[in-house]
């Protein structure tokens, strides 16, 4: 029997039981040793909020429609950062270059299941690399988009960038664009993880309740204001506060997955008046004048490969590895208690 982790409803999480399905030609067989829960995306479902509980997204308009739901409850199976052992693999695939084989450990996605039946070609180069835990695996997909959003602000050798939010992802970010030559002023609500944001190589710390933000990050820069804001949070407020921080002209990365009306942010103000450019990030895709070098598959395999290389601690951020058999209690947390947890990972 498969075991699969759903949402029946708002706030409802329960572990359901389907029988194994046989493998089909062209597909991979994976049994899952861990599953990384995304405190943002997941949550917008576990909490009710997503758009597609309340629209339908048009795949050739690029738009959502109203007046229908593209996605309703129980909601299965979702999660995106997974790592399993290859059990089987369709006998036609054999010998193809760069697909894993029985027995291998690989990382992709096929969400909060105890088994993954995936497609042959998106499984190809995603053997986990020799000397890296199967934990860290669990970060391919996590890692790809803090390194989309470094990738879209064009950071430069010495400049100033501020990252809102100091999350897992933002906890990365902060990393990538340390490693990137820049100067990091991290800002987050919670102390504790100011705390880590400075392990992981921010040059200064703010605390997003207590500190004035903008004015800060202004007056550490001669008053110019940061080349670049990353805002990752998905809080509308933090996004204005990233736009009044940056310089006239500057650039403010949206990296976050906002949810309902922007509520606190007036584009009326700073945005307007110093002509600051505001770009979306977003995993479906790399910063279009990057498109013929880079890809996502390019972006999670080199994000492995910097852990690899020790160059990114990733093991350091998961605080609770927590049985599948509990995870209502993992979601508990998430949306309860984010202040005694970063990474939460489902054990199968």
């Amino acid at each position: 029997m498969e075991r699969v982790v759903q949402f029946t409803g708002p706030r409802q999480v329960e572990v359901a039981e389907h029988p194994a399905a046989p493998l089909p030609a062209g597909h991979l067989r994976l049994r899952t040793r861990y599953s990384g829960v995304s405190a943002g995306t997941e949550l917008t479902a576990y909490r009710g909020t997503n758009p597609y509980l309340t629209r339908t997204w048009d795949a050739e308009a690029r738009m959502f429609r109203e007046g229908a739901a593209g996605m309703e409850y129980p909601v299965a199976g979702w999660g995106y950062s997974e790592v399993g052992e290859v059990t089987e693999v369709s006998p036609e695939l054999a010998g193809t270059p760069g697909l894993p084989a029985v027995g291998d450990l690989a990382w992709g996605i096929w969400g909060h299941r105890s088994e993954g039946v995936v497609p042959a070609e998106r499984m190809i180069g995603h053997t986990l690399p020799a000397g890296l835990a199967p934990l860290a695996g669990t970060f391919a997909r996590v890692g790809a988009i803090a390194y989309n959003a470094v990738l879209a602000s064009d950071l430069h050798v010495g400049e100033d960038v501020a990252v809102f939010g100091q999350g897992v992802i933002g906890l990365l970010t902060t990393r990538l664009a340390q490693l990137n030559g820049a100067r990091v002023t991290a800002v987050d609500a919670l102390e504790g993880r100011l705390a880590t944001a400075r392990a992981h190589g921010a040059t200064h710390t703010l605390n997003a309740r207590t500190d004035e933000v903008a004015e800060a990050v202004r007056a550490a820069t001669d008053g110019r204001g940061a080349d670049v804001a990353i805002e990752i949070s998905g809080v509308y407020p933090a996004l204005h506060e990233a736009l009044r921080c940056v310089a006239v002209g500057g650039r403010v990365v949206a990296s976050g997955f906002y949810q309902g009306d922007g509520v606190g942010l007036r584009l009326g103000d700073e945005f307007h008046h110093n002509r600051v450019q505001l770009i979306c990030s977003q995993i479906g895709g790399v910063p279009p004048q990057l498109s013929g070098r880079w890809s996502v598959e390019r972006l999670q395999r080199t994000f492995l490969a910097l852990v690899a290389e020790g160059r990114v601690d990733v093991e350091s951020l998961v605080t609770h590895v927590i049985p599948v058999a509990d995870a209502a209690d993992a979601y508990t947390l998430l949306d309860e208690r984010p202040a005694d947890a970063l990474q939460v990972v489902l054990e199968f």
